[in-house]
């Protein structure tokens, strides 16, 4: 119901007008039985209204703009004061014609007229019946019309169903000005204190939300019930709409409450942070918003960043998510975006640089200088994928370093040991609580520019779990045609990776996943000499140690001959990393005479070494002689770089059972076998009698029980083992073998031929036996590590007791 008619009604009804006017009391069946008997004019002056309906009864305020409506107002006041009132059809027509009004209206009675300053006219008129246009007259200078009455039909007082409808809208309407806030109480009196049935429903008619044409559909229903029926069901909507806004509205006031208590204990914290020196909320935002003005990224990028800082401008502080949308957005300013640093091609410095860093590794050293030239010319070429493979202690990691160093670029490390969550390379989603970047952004950010050499240590010991497979996530890492867009989870849009130098490091090549091996060059990075050992020893490792315990090199001197006894005798692995550990035992002896103020010898000497080091422990790993049938040398490849193994077989009374220990694998045990068999078809062509298969048994065994051994390599080794058994002839002095066999009686190619050639001449080893196919292994090799040794290449098994087997028996040769 409209609040400005219901204040006009009760207003205008329990007021006076002026001292001289009467009251205007509420319509009364008395009054209205009085204004049925009134005979109404032929012919009246239309006043047509724009977006109101007049009923009987009711008073209503109207102003008047038109100048034909002011007229007609003025006339009709000096006049009779009746006129009768239409709803126009369309309120935007200015002038309505008589097609353009309802042909229904009521007769109104001017009760004032007002002069309003803006030259509008306000008139208050009551409604007393309804009417019926027959015929416009004229419409100059207003409308008029002749007119009908129009009397209704209502129903008697004894009728129980009106009477039910008629207190049903009394109760409503109580109803809706209690729960209308617009509405004031004083309306409730006036609707209580209506008597007549036909005003009450003229009455609510008026005052409800309603459009113009429902409610002249109200007017023109001249069965009063039906009138009051249509009303009811009008009301009850409305009351329904009431319901529905005010439970909305007191929601929304709870929802304001809060948010009002809430922004003014924000307040008082703003202030309290700002007279504590801290940052407010909007500082913060504002501090953000100028610091990406700064930063070098595209459009794509700051259009994201924008977004995200609206995000977090509308988060309230003390809600979770918004530390997490702060760490969000402060990443996105500390990243590196198109923040490159300026490359150093000057490739003799890069040379000295690798050259003063490491000693040897002259191949792999010059495969780097060859990527960095390709890299001075190309200028914009997409960075290359290394993988530096090799065993533990040759200097892996620090290439990478003395790379970056040569470059001019920001070096960054990052261990892959163990890793087994695909989160620590992608990082997490930022919908998690204490979510975070993957360690590549991290380190990015940390470096500080987007083209460091980045070494990614120990790739071959990535493993997987239920927490994903970082060895996949690491394809898009190292793929130079995925890279340029690396999605990170945490940061939830592409970083270029395409100029970041990736250098990997492995122990083996076996463990690593195929697809991601095929995206890296590998370098092989193969154990040192003897010779190079001690260079080492010198240069480097001595120094450091030194340095590390707090002494100089006055304190300590360590010959040649002795670093050479150190390697020999206390060091088995391909790298320096034991050798430097025996070192340091060597200074720490020499800070605990300096410290206790005790003698000691300056230069040290051997027996210094056996002092302090102990016995040698590795002279067990030294050539043995000849004089025993069945005793070979061979060669292997660990982990840890090449080394040498011994294969020793026996015979025994028995009926040519074969049986091989050592802690063997199965494809060991297999090369056994087939070597017992190409023996035995063989037998006459070695000068074997084929009758001591049938009468002794043999058993093969290699050394160092404790220790897992597998592989094909000691095929030839273990045939030329059993021939010496069986024909009781020496083996060659001084030589060691690696090959693979077939039951054909064909030598395989075997790999790592560079560590089990230093492991030979770190065993004193003068001949080695190759497959003629490792000849081209050999030609790779530098010519310095070759001193000292020669290469018998063999293809048939024959060849390789040609070789290997002497015609001189052995002392206290068996009768077989």
């Amino acid at each position: 119901m409209k609040k400005s008619n219901i204040i006009s009604f009760d207003s205008l009804s329990l007021e006076e007008f002026d001292e001289n006017s009467e009251l205007i009391p509420l319509m009364t069946p008395e009054d209205e039985e009085a204004i049925d008997n009134e005979d109404l004019p032929k012919t009246l002056p239309i006043l047509s209204l724009r977006n109101t309906v007049l009923f009987p009864g009711v008073v209503i305020p109207i102003t008047a703009g038109r100048d034909k409506s002011i007229k007609l107002i003025n006339d009709a006041n000096k006049g009779s004061k009746v006129i009768g009132v239409v709803a126009q059809k369309d309120e935007t027509v200015e002038n309505p014609s008589a097609n353009e009004i309802y042909n229904i209206g009521t007769v109104a009675r001017i009760l004032r007229v007002l002069k309003m300053p803006d030259g509008n006219v306000t008139v208050i008129i009551q409604g007393k019946k309804r009417f019926k246009i027959d015929e416009v007259t004229s419409e100059s200078p207003y409308m008029t019309a002749t007119i009908q009455d129009l009397p209704e039909a209502r129903p008697t007082l004894k009728n129980k169903e009106f009477s039910a409808i008629i207190d049903s809208i009394k109760d409503l309407a109580l109803q809706i000005i209690k729960e209308s806030p617009n509405i004031p109480t004083e309306a409730s009196f006036a609707i209580k204190n209506i008597e007549s049935n036909s005003f009450l429903v003229n009455f609510v008619s008026s005052n409800m939300n309603l459009t113009v044409s429902e409610k002249q559909s109200l007017l023109e229903t001249n069965d009063l019930k039906k009138r009051a029926l249509a009303t009811l069901k009008y009301m009850n909507v409305e009351f329904q709409k009431l319901e529905l806004k005010n439970d909305i509205q007191s929601k929304v006031q709870n929802d304001m409450s809060q948010q009002q208590r809430e922004y003014f204990l924000h307040q008082q914290m703003k202030t309290i942070q700002e007279e504590l020196g801290g940052v407010s909320h909007d500082a913060e935002i504002e501090d953000m918003r100028k610091q990406a003005k700064s930063k070098k990224w595209d459009e794509k990028v700051a259009k994201h960043f924008d977004k995200e800082l609206s995000k977090m401008q509308r988060m309230n502080p003390q809600v979770s998510e918004y530390s997490i949308q702060r760490n969000y957005l402060e990443l996105f300013l500390e990243l590196p975006w198109n923040e490159f640093s300026k490359d150093k091609f000057d490739l003799k410095r890069a040379r000295k640089i690798l050259d003063r860093d490491h000693f040897g590794l002259d191949d792999v050293k010059r495969r780097i200088i060859e990527y960095l030239a390709v890299l001075k010319l190309r200028n914009d070429m997409k960075s290359p994928i290394l993988c530096l493979y090799g065993p533990p202690g040759v200097g892996k990691t620090s290439l990478g370093k003395s790379i970056a160093e040569a470059l001019g670029r920001e070096y960054v490390r990052m261990s892959l040991g163990g890793l087994r969550d695909e989160a620590e390379i992608r990082g997490h989603r930022k919908t998690y609580i204490g979510a975070m970047p993957g360690r590549i952004i991290k380190s990015l950010k940390k470096a500080g520019t987007s083209n460091p050499v980045f070494v990614l240590d120990e790739i071959d010991k990535l493993s997987n779990s239920h927490q994903g497979d970082p060895s996949s996530a690491m394809l898009e890492v190292l793929d130079p045609e995925q890279n340029s867009e690396f999605y990170d989870n945490f940061l939830e849009m592409g970083y270029d990776l395409s100029k970041v130098m990736f250098i990997a490091t492995c122990n083996s090549l076996s463990t690593i996943q195929p697809a991601l091996l095929d995206r890296m060059e590998i370098i092989n990075v193969s154990g040192y000499t003897i010779e190079e050992k001690v260079e080492i020893a010198k240069r480097h490792l001595l120094p450091k140690q030194l340095k590390e315990h707090g002494l100089d090199e006055s304190h300590l001197k360590i010959g040649k001959p002795q670093l050479e006894k150190i390697v020999e005798g206390y060091t088995r692995e391909s790298g320096v990393r034991a050798l430097e550990k025996q070192i340091a035992k060597m200074v720490r002896y020499v800070a605990k005479n300096i410290a206790m103020e005790e003698d000691y010898n300056v230069k040290i000497t051997n027996n210094d070494i056996i002092e302090v080091l102990g016995g040698p422990k590795m002279e067990r790993n030294k050539y043995e002689n000849n004089n025993v049938a069945g005793v070979v040398t061979g060669l292997a490849w660990t982990s840890v770089g090449g080394d040498i193994l011994f294969i020793e077989s026996t015979l025994s009374k028995g009926k040519g059972n074969l049986t091989i220990t050592g802690n063997l694998g199965k494809v060991m045990k297999e090369s056994a076998t087939i070597a017992m068999e190409y023996i035995k078809s063989n037998a006459q062509e070695f000068g074997i009698d084929p009758s001591v298969f049938e009468n002794y048994n043999v058993h093969i065994h290699v050394p160092e029980g404790a220790t897992p051994k597998d592989g094909p390599s000691a095929g030839v080794t273990m045939l030329t083992s059993l021939v010496s058994l069986f024909t009781q002839k020496k083996v060659k002095k001084n030589i060691a073998m690696t090959g693979e066999i077939t039951l054909r009686g064909k030598v395989l190619p075997v790999g790592g031929i560079k560590e089990k050639i230093l492991a030979a001449k770190r065993a004193k080893i003068k001949e080695i036996l190759l497959c003629e196919e490792n000849r081209r292994d050999i030609e790779e090799i530098k010519q310095d590590y070759l001193k000292g040794l020669t290469f018998h290449y063999v293809s048939d098994m024959s060849e390789v007791i040609k070789f290997a087997i002497t015609d001189q028996k052995v002392k206290h040769a068996k009768k077989l």
